[in-house]
């Protein structure tokens, strides 16, 4: 089969392979890619963030965002059969430890992920364990289907806390997911949305998925225009996307004294932190990892299924597998917002 890996422990370090199709273990499936989705995850893994060093086995096939159809089951699998089209959750939790235990397997210590402990989605086909499949509706559409999973990290931050219904928001970055909690927040009654990034596209995006109003933080001056919008009061809740140092102040600064913070980002790099920002503005701090497994599927899944929230602003462009190393130069450039990966 085709793939694409990382094979190289350098930046980029990202190749086309070959390699023969593993047929599924006791408790696992082969599932042939209908579409993958390509994470900010995987772009570290482009740029070899340090995170990633000591994770990775080399060559590793990358991706984690997929739908597809099962064409193969192994030995002791019930909940998938041969025929069903699926969508992956990334967390291969372990089952056993004190969070599976008690309903927080989003958590799990011991949590591996396809694309990073195991061969991930990047391929024509895919083995991977039948405790993250999720079964979809066969007439649900396949590009749709493949980023449940990133939409599930925006449907968990959304209703998180105390949710978003009549408060006023702000979207700090509004790559994909921010993207995605745009038009969820928007969904579940948010009475102002505000998104706040320096790319053109996507604060176009952003009002097309049901931002109120966008700020770009490289020519405006962040603060100063969201208390404009919101009386001096701050918004109720920030969701930080960035990472970066400079959108971490921003979003404290920006937030309500008492408000939510929903913390969302995966920093490439260790960063410095003032704690003089919990002090001042004394936030509640929900830091957003995954999917409540599966409460969050179960929640999000119909949206999509149904049509409440349109992701068309937010998947720009559709190349086959072979093209794959071009969806990750549109993407590092600016010119994408998510791309699918589809087989040739």
């Amino acid at each position: 089969m085709l793939a694409y890996a990382k094979v190289a422990p350098e930046t980029n370090g990202l190749a086309l392979i070959h390699k023969e199709v593993r047929s599924p273990d006791s408790g696992e499936i082969l599932i042939r890619m209908s579409a993958a989705g390509i994470c900010g995850s995987d772009v570290q893994i482009y740029k070899w963030a340090p995170r990633y060093v000591n994770w990775i086995q080399l060559p590793r096939i990358i991706g984690h965002e997929m739908s597809g159809v099962v064409v193969q089951v192994g030995a002791d699998v019930v909940n998938v059969k041969t025929g069903d089209h699926v969508s992956l959750e990334s967390h291969i939790a372990c089952g056993v430890c004190h969070q599976c235990k008690t309903n927080r397997a989003h958590v799990c210590p011991n949590t591996r992920y396809p694309g990073v402990h195991v061969d991930g989605a990047f391929a024509e086909f895919v083995t991977v364990p039948a405790s993250i499949a999720w079964v979809n509706p066969p007439d649900a559409p396949e590009h749709l289907t493949a980023v449940l999973e990133p939409f599930g990290i925006a449907m968990h931050a959304t209703l998180e806390g105390t949710g978003v219904a009549g408060q006023s928001v702000l979207i700090n970055g509004c790559g994909p997911i921010g993207l995605m909690n745009v038009g969820i927040a928007r969904h579940f009654g948010a009475q102002r949305i505000i998104g706040v990034d320096p790319n053109p596209l996507r604060r176009k995006a952003a009002l097309a998925m049901g931002a109120d109003m966008v700020i770009d933080p490289a020519n405006e001056n962040v603060l100063a225009r969201v208390n404009d919008l919101t009386h001096n009061q701050g918004a109720d809740v920030v969701f930080e996307y960035t990472g970066q140092p400079e959108g971490v102040i921003n979003a404290f600064a920006c937030l309500t004294v008492g408000g939510d913070l929903r913390w969302c980002a995966t920093p490439p790099h260790a960063m410095q932190f003032d704690f003089n920002m919990m002090r001042n503005k004394r936030p509640t701090v929900y830091n957003i990892h995954g999917r409540r497994l599966w409460e969050t599927w179960v929640k999000g899944a119909p949206l999509i299924y149904e049509n409440k929230i349109d992701l068309t602003p937010v998947l720009t462009h559709t190349l086959p597998l072979s093209e794959a190393a071009r969806a990750f130069e549109l993407i590092l450039s600016g010119q994408a917002g998510k791309p699918l990966l589809v087989p040739d």
